[in-house]
């Protein structure tokens, strides 16, 4: 019997689900999965996280938290219940992300992460399973550095370009997430292109380059291609280290027959050269100058930013919050 591209996949490239939809990851079965705030927050409006919803507001009112903070507090507790309910299914870890609106702040990053894993440590979860999962920002990338060093494992997300995995390089993360469809969005709008064929995706290309750049200096950050908007970029990326997938082109990739080989190779020649470390000026140098990083940057980080807004108006919503509660 012919094998689905999803197994064959599997066979090459650790599968990682992007979702906060547990029936999903129940489904798929991946290794991994990771969560933003734009899931949780669609995670939250399933009849079925009703639950979880109550106990993480019952548990942060429990705490003394008041108004603002308590809803705040309330997202929080919730991503990590969702996180918990994650790591009941699939045997590896899962990504969770500090509040983007931090996304410029070393310490506060530092702090808010810390939080989360006091929480998942209050649920009887080992931190080796969590993945804090921060944005590509030099002050994200420093707080990154810190936590790695005292053993906390971190996924750099919304990152666009190689100075981006350069710096990430340097801090030792455990896990890189270079974007894949955002990129090829960026560059159809840009270009006026209705499509790209796959050998000149500029998202995969983008994270071929980020991939061959790490293997040939031998660096251990892992690279983890994210944000796809077709199978065929997927594939184009078959060997990737890990592929974080959403739960529709999962079952478009069990359903498909094609096929698959490996798109890149741990057989990559060694350089001579040695990886040179980025500094915060080269970063922000060349950050500037490329206007699809730069502006997907921050354009991510505004989107996660609604995300959590639009979940904290459904919170005061769902519990009759305004600016006139008191309990």
């Amino acid at each position: 019997m012919t094998q689905s591209a999803l197994d064959q996949l599997k066979r090459l490239t650790t599968i990682v689900a992007d979702t906060g939809d547990l029936n999903a990851i129940q489904q798929f079965r991946p290794l991994d999965a990771t969560t933003n705030p734009s899931l949780i927050t669609a995670a939250a409006q399933q009849p079925e996280s009703r639950e979880l919803i109550e106990d993480a507001y019952a548990q942060a009112k429990k705490e003394g938290y008041e108004l603002d903070a308590l809803v705040e507090r309330t997202i929080d507790i919730l991503t990590v219940k969702l996180g918990v309910e994650i790591l009941n299914i699939v045997e590896g870890r899962v990504s969770t992300e500090v509040d983007a609106a931090l996304s410029y702040n070393t310490e506060e990053t530092i702090a808010k992460a810390k939080e989360l894993l006091a929480l998942y440590k209050e649920y009887g979860i080992d931190q080796d399973r969590i993945l804090i999962k921060i944005a590509s920002t030099w002050e994200g990338i420093q707080a990154a550095k810190v936590l790695e060093s005292e053993g906390i494992h971190c996924n750099l997300t919304l990152l666009f370009g190689l100075h981006q995995a350069k710096a990430c390089a340097d801090a030792n993360v455990t896990l890189i997430s270079p974007f894949v469809g955002r990129i090829l969005d960026w560059f159809k709008k840009a270009e006026n292109v209705e499509s790209y064929p796959i050998e000149k995706d500029p998202g995969v290309l983008s994270v071929k380059q980020i991939y061959h750049y790490y293997k040939q200096h031998q660096i251990k950050t892992e690279v983890m291609g994210a944000s796809f908007r077709s199978i065929d970029q997927v594939l184009g990326l078959a060997g990737c280290d890990l592929l974080t997938v959403a739960p529709g082109l999962l079952e478009k990739l069990n359903n498909d027959q094609r096929h698959v080989v490996s798109q890149l190779s741990l057989d990559t020649e060694l350089t001579a050269q040695e990886h040179q470390e980025i500094s915060k000026a080269e970063f922000k140098q060349q950050l500037e100058a490329d206007l699809m990083a730069f502006q997907l940057l921050q354009s991510g980080i505004d989107g996660f930013i609604k995300a959590r807004e639009q979940l904290a108006l459904l919170l005061r919503q769902s519990f009759g919050l305004d600016a006139d509660f008191i309990d």
